[in-house]
């Protein structure tokens, strides 16, 4: 018997509902389903992040060591094996079996790792090097390699994805309790009006932060747990700088000045869908009841907006 973790079924319950909850209840009989179509023998204990139960497991017939992936098929989710075959293990795990129905996943065991999304226990995350700075730079070296390669056709874009966000923002505003609170995701809106016309084509993974990073055999680094989307890599940025946050404005400078470097992207065209990304994370917390922002994000959005390019 398959152990799903309370944790788990938790989150499903909250941000899914029903669907949530008869995800969890069918999850024993589909992962005995797939360990037996694909021929795979669990290793270890079940793991798991927000939204998803991953087994650690090897392949019976070449030994062959893996992780099993079981998740509530979603727009997000839906687009996770076009990214990972549209990079073919350049710097993210390989995808080695999906049964499109289900949205299950058999993934290349980066080595000894979680790979739930960043909880679980298991393997080096990214976020457990010491040197913050070092850990930037390796996660900014990864994103433009990942970043290089076009948008497979079918992927969410990230044109439809900002014009809803402007669309949304006017009744949002309006439930922040600090006008200049308020007033900062309307100055967020109109950077991402500016740029939103030629929204752009790469593949972008959406969730690269430090824990989807985790060290591995084949490489040094690998990127795991994608939500793709055709876009801008601007719209990239955020998590590397929120996550690990340091409420000092020039490290934040540091990061966004090395980031923009090593992607080689134009950092007036960055600075606005960065701040389209702390938008979309405001949208979704007032959406779900909040009356003010993460001090993080209201720093990083008025840091980037008092920078010349």
């Amino acid at each position: 018997m398959i152990e799903i973790p309370a944790e788990l079924a938790a989150s499903q319950a909250k941000y899914n509902g029903e669907a949530g909850r008869a995800f969890i209840a069918a999850l024993p009989a589909r992962a005995e389903e797939f360990l037996e179509r694909w021929g795979l023998r669990v290793t270890g204990p079940s793991m798991h992040g927000v939204a998803s139960l991953v087994l650690p497991v090897m392949v019976a017939r070449d030994g062959v060591p893996a992780v099993l992936k079981l998740q509530l098929l979603d727009e997000e989710t839906e687009g996770e094996p076009v990214a990972l075959r549209a990079w073919a293990g350049d710097g993210a795990v390989r995808l080695l079996e999906h049964d499109p129905g289900t949205g299950t996943m058999l993934l290349e065991q980066a080595g000894g790792t979680s790979q739930a999304g960043g909880s679980g226990g298991g393997g080096r995350h990214l976020s457990q090097m010491t040197d913050v700075r070092e850990a930037v730079a390796i996660l900014a070296d990864l994103l433009a390699r990942l970043v290089a390669v076009p948008a497979p056709p079918g992927l969410r874009r990230l044109g439809d994805v900002a014009a809803r966000m402007v669309d949304r923002t006017p009744a949002a505003t309006a439930r922040l309790a600090d006008p200049g609170e308020a007033a900062l995701l309307r100055d967020c809106a109109a950077a991402v009006r500016e740029v939103m016309g030629e929204p752009g084509d790469r593949l972008l993974h959406w969730d690269l932060h430090y824990d989807n990073v985790l060290a591995a055999q084949r490489e040094p680094w690998l990127a795991i747990d994608p939500k793709p989307l055709a876009g801008d890599p601007g719209f990239e940025l955020l998590p590397a700088l929120v996550n690990r946050w340091d409420p000092d404005p020039a490290e934040t400078r540091w990061r966004f000045d090395l980031l923009t470097e090593r992607l080689g992207l134009d950092r007036a065209r960055a600075r606005a869908w960065t701040l389209g990304r702390v938008l979309q994370n405001g949208l979704w917390e007032v959406e779900e009841g909040a009356v003010s922002l993460g001090p993080d994000q209201v720093s990083i959005a008025r840091n980037l907006l008092a920078r010349h390019p």
